[in-house]
């Protein structure tokens, strides 16, 4: 399974404590078929506790289905202890997004779509280069080193995000909860209530500060599941990480470089209004992101939807559904609907002008 290696420094790196494998920090390259790549390319961090690097099932293997999904994957061997401190692994890791983003033409990518994903230690790391990056240093004599090393979207998976709170291993797994502010990229977090290395509450209190900071996140904690589960190959619960993922990046508009518009319009049944419905525009594009709206009696059935969560033009299959013929509810609970009611509309070639949807 020979794959091109890219180290980060070619001519040695920083505090390098010697020559050896582990101290030649590197990516290994692993691109998707050109035809069916999206153009977004994401470096892998391998778990193992600041100590070793798990590099199959949380590296080589997670490369091969970023693969699949028209992903580039770039697997980093970072260094670690007792050689090396996490700060040094953190210098890697900022190194390894910077040198990526430098290479994106070379790769098919897009400079805006480098994301970092990482497993444990490598999850810590992940949050760590998502929570100190910086923009590059402008007057750098290395031009890898003037490019920003901040990832487009993190996605730490059982990863340790405050090492005090956690309680071990505290100097090295320096927190990362702290330093979120309203620019730390969005976020998919995974993780599962038995993991007894690391419990789940490190990924909901990097969560809590995400909220807290305004920054688009999404959190699964499975109810199953030892420390160390990779992609979950095993399991079929927490396996399911990985579609979830691939949605999410699909509906924050990650994997497609087409611009997203606004959409509003109006929603009938037999040119009324319903008491509470809704539209849905599922793109025929499965790598364009769906949108959907809710509106109500009370507004005429109208919507609109942002930009931000709209959609990019082109054919959309588009469903109505149905929820109450009530508007306002009641204190009564009195019902009006027994299910709701779903009206297939087809394909539509949706864009910017206002639509008007009538069942």
């Amino acid at each position: 399974m020979a794959a091109r290696e890219l180290p980060l420094w070619p001519q040695g790196a920083p505090d390098a404590r010697g020559d050896a494998e582990a101290d030649r920090p590197r990516l290994t390259v692993h691109l998707p078929a050109a035809d069916a790549s999206t153009g977004v390319g994401v470096v892998v961090a391998p778990g193992g506790g600041y100590r070793i690097l798990a590099a199959d099932h949380e590296g080589l293997q997670v490369a091969r289905w970023l693969n699949r999904r028209g992903i580039a994957a770039f697997v980093l061997r970072y260094r670690v202890a007792p050689r090396y401190h996490s700060d040094i692994s953190l210098r890697d890791g900022r190194r390894a997004v910077r040198l990526v983003r430098s290479m994106a033409a070379e790769f098919a990518l897009r400079a805006d779509a480098i994301g970092m994903l990482g497993f444990s230690a490598g999850g810590h790391l992940t949050a760590a280069v998502g929570t100190r990056w910086d923009d590059g240093d402008a007057c750098a004599p290395d031009a890898v080193e003037r490019t920003s090393s901040r990832p487009d979207f993190l996605v730490p998976v059982y990863a340790v995000t405050n090492g005090f709170l956690r309680g071990r291993k505290a100097d090295e797994y320096t927190p990362v909860d702290t330093r979120v502010t309203a620019t730390t990229p969005p976020t998919f977090l995974v993780h599962s209530h038995e993991d007894a290395i690391v419990p789940a509450s490190q990924s909901t209190l990097f969560y809590d500060a995400l909220l807290r900071n305004g920054v688009p996140a999404e959190l699964h904690v499975f109810g199953h599941g030892e420390h160390g589960m990779g992609l979950g190959a095993d399991d079929p619960d927490f396996g399911g990480w990985a579609q979830l993922l691939a949605s999410w990046l699909r509906r924050r508009g990650l994997l497609t470089p087409e611009r997203r518009v606004a959409l509003s319009g109006r929603l009938t049944r037999d040119g009324k209004a319903m008491g509470m419905a809704a539209v849905t525009f599922t793109p025929v594009d499965d790598n364009a992101p769906p949108a959907r709206a809710r509106t109500s009696k009370g507004q005429e059935g109208r919507f609109a939807i942002p930009a931000s969560h709209g959609v990019v033009p082109g054919p959309h299959r588009v469903r109505v559904f149905h929820m109450s013929d009530r508007f306002p509810h009641t204190n009564t609970g009195a019902y009006t609907l027994a299910d709701a009611v779903r009206y297939d509309l087809g394909v539509l070639d949706i864009g910017e002008a206002p639509l008007r949807l009538d069942v």
